[in-house]
């Protein structure tokens, strides 16, 4: 894989999407690429991450509380190289945005075949099992993109 632009996606584009980004970004060594993320659903656009999400994050040294929700557009396709999302459900309302094959070579699930669960509706406690998952996922994504 080489380097390219990054769109994180879930539901809300509070919780999980946002710390995606910020993890990527923090992670990432390259320069020439955007990293951004989305929601499939518009229920908070514009609005800023979850503060449990922004927590989780500033305990790992990432600040995220800049960020805006946002919504998923097919426009997306055009901009991003690369569209990972949190769970099965927003794969399937992303694919159907899309009638060429050749974007939807670039939706995958973040975990590969495993979701990353909504901690929207848990405790604190559920951010930092997500943002270990995305951590890991992040990474080995890092780990294949070749310059």
């Amino acid at each position: 894989m080489k380097p390219g632009h990054v769109l994180m996606v879930c539901l809300g584009n509070i919780c999980r999407s946002p710390l995606a980004q910020g993890i990527f970004e923090e992670l990432s060594p390259f320069d020439n690429y955007r990293v951004d993320s989305a929601g499939t659903a518009n229920y908070h656009s514009g609005r800023a991450p979850d503060q449990r999400s922004i927590t989780t994050a500033q305990l790992h040294g990432i600040a995220i509380d800049h960020q805006r929700a946002r919504q998923f557009t097919p426009q997306d396709f055009q901009d991003f190289d690369y569209i990972y999302v949190m769970d099965r459900q927003n794969l399937r309302n992303v694919l159907a945005m899309t009638t060429k094959a050749s974007d939807r070579k670039k939706v995958h699930l973040l975990l590969g075949d495993t979701e990353v669960e909504d901690p929207y509706y848990g405790g604190d406690e559920g951010f930092e099992v997500v943002f270990q998952k995305i951590h890991s996922a992040c990474l080995e994504i890092l780990s294949q993109w070749k310059v």
